[in-house]
């Protein structure tokens, strides 16, 4: 089901191209002219005397370490019988050995091979074609174990600060994918309010998939897709922080939709992941129906991410962030969120109104400590938590209105062990100028926060740490993610094994019996 080719990203942050491309056209275009050269019986020579240049010019040009002048290469098609078209094409020519010298240029040229430091090896005629099958045999394996190898946190880390500052660059929106999914929802009958779970069923039965709940998905998946039978397998009940079943069956349709292929590297897998996130928030909280919704809240000076969330019946935190997608570019002001946990870790956040944000050396806002100043910790002080806590913060970038939702739910938070009580808050903020807007707004609670600068609120009591620096001795929590690697696999952190023992168990038994144990091909989490 997944579209026949790659379509372009909707969210693309940049991509380096690899040195080998140059390398591979060249040569692809050198063996394309060998194969049409030695099809016609023609030497380099005879080739080279009719078309006025020299053998070893035509030699060189063949394998690739020089590239023709676009008159040569006219001269040169003149003379074999064919156009020009046919020697620029990017096909391979149908000679196996060509094929293979191509694909080895290539791997050797790519950074895995370089970074090994490792001799480039020339397919000259003395080199038999079942040893350049080998090679490519030995690359295609170091490929494949580069991939499921372990990312590096740094590399985790660039990517994922790459695709936060993108979205920042677009105001966190992005049209085309809103597009696409109030198309979807509106076909599938929404016409209004909240998405129900059956105008989402109705959306995957369009799309050619039944949506069936079972209590055995594999630990490391949130979702299973068998596209061979058409099943998208969800949990029984909401996974708790904000992944309800409507938003994991979008997700999961998203990918077909948007047309995903199989993830090649971390950066891809969390660039797919926030487009499915973003698609699922664009059809649970239509464009067409928030966006008049914000504006007359906007209207009554009377904006609040708890009536946001009420009325399309989704949680705080998914609100928040949806929020986010239409204040700058619908509503007409910066905004920022926070999702911190209960000792003031930072989980998730986005800004594009010069909120200063905790970061490290990589710019990497995720992980970091907020200020204890700030209304993301300030609110779990509070000690009615039922409605949302309103609070100016003085910064060294300026003044910012916050409006934060605390909540609780059990594993839900890095870091927190496995069904202990994780507590978080959620903040939804903009400059003091845009308070004005929303509801809350005549509070009287203002804080001041001087962080980055350490005397703010990381520094000890100096009367404190004189009394106590040589009489303190605590037995530290070991942060467990700390020393976690980074998840491995075609689908990172997803157990390959689980998953498909999963589908044989849960498949059709005329499709079991009839494609045996080789679920592989169409398979996919989401």
């Amino acid at each position: 089901m997944a579209n026949e080719t790659a379509p372009k990203p909707y969210i693309d942050p940049g991509k380096s191209p690899e040195p080998s491309g140059a390398i591979s056209d060249t040569l692809t275009l050198g063996r394309r002219l060998r194969h049409f050269r030695t099809r016609s019986g023609r030497t380099l020579a005879s080739l080279a005397d009719a078309t006025g240049t020299t053998a070893s010019q035509l030699s060189h040009i063949e394998n690739g370490r020089r590239e023709p002048r676009l008159s040569l290469l006219q001269s040169l098609a003149r003379e074999l019988g064919v156009t020009t078209a046919d020697l620029l094409s990017d096909e391979p020519p149908p000679d196996r050995r060509a094929r293979l010298e191509i694909e080895l240029a290539r791997a050797q040229a790519g950074a895995l091979y370089r970074g090994l430091a490792a001799p480039v090896v020339r397919p000259t005629r003395a080199v038999p074609t079942e040893v350049l099958e080998s090679l490519m045999a030995l690359h295609g394996e170091l490929e494949r174990r580069a991939r499921e190898s372990v990312a590096t946190p740094e590399e985790a880390r660039r990517a994922n600060t790459e695709l936060r500052l993108h979205m920042q660059r677009l105001d966190n929106f992005v049209p085309e994918l809103e597009e696409l999914a109030e198309s979807e929802i509106r076909k599938a009958g929404y016409d209004g309010g909240a998405v129900t779970h059956r105008t989402v069923a109705r959306m995957a039965q369009r799309l050619g998939f039944t949506l069936i709940h079972t209590s055995d998905l594999p630990t490391s998946t949130r979702t299973v897709t068998d596209l061979r039978n058409g099943r998208i397998y969800l949990p029984p009940a909401s996974i708790p922080g904000g992944h309800g079943l409507r938003s994991l069956a979008l997700q999961a349709m998203a990918h077909r939709l948007i047309g995903h292929e199989r993830p090649t590297s971390y950066a891809e897998f969390l660039r797919q992941r926030l487009e499915i996130t973003y698609f699922a928030a664009a059809a649970l909280v239509p464009l067409g129906a928030a966006v008049p919704f914000l504006e007359n809240a906007k209207r009554e000076r009377d904006v609040a991410i708890e009536d946001f969330r009420d009325t399309f019946g989704i949680t705080h935190q998914f609100a928040a962030q949806r929020f986010t997608n239409l204040a700058t570019r619908h509503l007409g002001f910066p905004v920022h969120f926070v999702w911190v946990s209960g000792d003031g870790t930072l989980i998730r956040g986005w800004e594009n109104d010069g909120v200063d944000f905790p970061q490290d050396a990589w710019g990497t806002i995720e992980g970091q400590t907020v200020c204890r100043y700030w209304a993301s910790r300030q609110a779990f002080e509070k000690g009615d938590r039922t409605t949302e806590h309103h609070q100016y913060t003085d910064t060294p970038g300026g003044t910012f209105f916050n409006a934060t939702q605390t909540g609780s739910a059990a594993g839900t938070v890095a870091g927190a062990a496995p069904g202990a009580p994780a507590t978080f808050s959620i903040t939804v903020g903009v400059p003091f100028q845009h308070a004005k807007w929303f509801r809350g707004r005549d509070t009287k609670i203002r804080t001041q926060s001087r962080c980055p600068d350490p005397s703010c609120c990381r520094r000890p009591d100096p009367a404190q740490s004189q009394r106590w620096a040589e009489h303190a001795w605590p037995s530290a929590q070991v942060h467990a993610q700390v020393l976690r690697p980074l998840p491995t696999g075609t689908f990172p952190g997803v157990s390959d094994a689980d998953m498909y023992a999963f589908l044989d168990r849960h498949a059709p038994a005329a499709s079991a019996s009839a494609h045996g144990a080789d679920p592989v091909a169409s398979a996919g989490p989401a």
